[in-house]
């Protein structure tokens, strides 16, 4: 990431934070386009956050750690000879993982394994304990074990004890929630949940985020699938729908709806469709153009659309609903193209749309059907060996991030399933 770009990441997200959570709690502002959906409103869904490719990967970052077992009263001592031996005198080299546990604080399996191993092991487990494991640093920061063991001996109230040290598996990064940590401190060492994210969006910016869009995301979206049926039903694309909203202190206003379009004059091209035709194109470019037509009229000028015998794009209205939206003023006049706006898809959009997402600055993105092979915003593993998405909601290296939602919803409209391999 440039300069540049990381200063406007950390500009936006700063300004995300820095909006007191009642703001947005204005309802939705009438529509004729969607004033009938509300009254059909009768379950709401779940929204399940994305996870950024580094939370996905650190699911599997395991590494092994040495740790060893001293009498309480030897502690400081132990940790201060501990602190020396560590490179660059860290004092805990994994902060997440606690430094110290009570042998009534480990896992089952290690209070199993260490209990069963000595008799002095018995002792120490089954009577009440003055004894504690040490979380000592991971195997990979020393040269042998050795030398671990050379150091503990060093100590002067365990010089006449026989030193103990054993390994185990721990996970590298930090919890992203505290149930995460929990489920770590029963599988693998006592685990620290610190109330942040260092993989991803803060968890306290992802609640604020969801708390705003979770009582209309499913209205939104039931729009976006009348849409997607309208699209298909005139055979100009794949069920697929986008809808554009803006959220502020007045409440949520509809900006822009879309309907896929990749096969309107292109029954040439296969079984691909016009890609420059997806849904999401469409709607970006309605957006810009509202904002372009504001534009110009103040100025005392008109929006003349070109008139083409073969159009790439199709990003003028051609639905009733596409149309009737689009002669609806743009909201914010002022605005960056999609700045800080929503966008809700039936589907979740490909690597190229994903990346138009974040090149027109969209704030956040609500999709309904995960794509498992062919998604750019999605992390997670794809099926059949095709390793993990792309992420792209949410990556250091780009210069733009927002947050993202998958729906998971079951009443409100039939869902279309498209087939796995097909670029939403």
């Amino acid at each position: 990431m440039n300069g540049e770009g990381m200063d406007q990441e950390v500009e936006h997200h700063a300004s995300v934070a820095a909006v007191p959570a009642s703001q947005f709690t204005a309802g939705v502002l009438p529509n004729p386009l969607i004033d009938d959906i509300k009254s059909l409103q009768t379950k709401s869904g779940v929204l399940i956050p994305l996870k950024t490719t580094q939370e996905v990967r650190q699911d599997h970052t395991i590494v092994q750690a040495y740790i060893t077992r001293i009498p309480t009263k030897t502690a400081s001592e132990v940790l201060a000879a501990l602190r020396l031996m560590r490179p660059g005198g860290s004092a805990n080299p994994l902060p997440h993982l606690r430094g110290c546990a009570k042998p009534a604080d480990l896992p089952a399996h290690l209070k199993t394994q260490f209990m069963n191993e000595t008799p002095e092991g018995r002792q120490i487990h089954t009577a009440k304990s003055m004894w504690l494991y040490v979380m000592c640093c991971e195997v990979s920061d020393i040269e042998e074990e050795e030398e671990l063991r050379e150091t503990l001996s060093s100590v002067e109230s365990l010089i006449d004890q026989e030193v103990w040290v054993a390994k185990i598996p721990v996970p590298l990064l930090a919890p992203t929630s505290q149930i995460q940590a929990a489920m770590w401190s029963s599988q693998f060492w006592p685990t620290v949940y610190r109330k942040n994210n260092p993989l991803g969006p803060h968890p306290s910016i992802v609640a604020r985020g969801t708390d705003e869009v979770k009582d209309d995301a499913t209205m939104w979206m039931t729009l976006a699938q009348r849409v997607a049926d309208e699209a298909s039903a005139h055979g100009m694309g794949e069920a697929i729908g986008a809808v554009v909203v803006q959220r502020d202190e007045n409440g949520a206003q509809l900006v822009a709806v879309a309907g896929d379009a990749r096969w309107r004059q292109d029954p040439l091209l296969g079984d691909v469709g016009n890609p420059m035709a997806h849904c999401v194109l469409r709607v970006i470019s309605m957006v810009a153009q509202k904002l372009v037509r504001h534009e110009r009229k103040a100025m005392d000028l008109t929006l003349d659309l070109p008139i083409l015998n073969f159009d790439a794009f199709h990003d003028g209205p051609i639905l009733d609903a596409e149309k009737e939206c689009f002669l609806q003023e743009h909201p914010n006049k002022d605005g960056y193209l999609c700045h800080g706006l929503e966008l809700y898809m039936t589907h979740e959009p490909c690597v190229a749309c994903s990346m138009a997402i974040l090149h027109a600055r969209m704030g956040k993105v609500v999709f309904c059907n995960h794509m498992p092979r062919t998604g750019g915003l999605s992390s997670d593993d794809r099926p059949d060996g095709g390793g993990r998405g792309l992420g792209l909601f949410w990556r250091r290296e780009l210069n733009w991030s927002l947050l993202a939602w998958e729906l998971e919803q079951d009443a409100n409209f039939d869902l279309v399933t498209l087939d796995p391999t097909t670029h939403v």
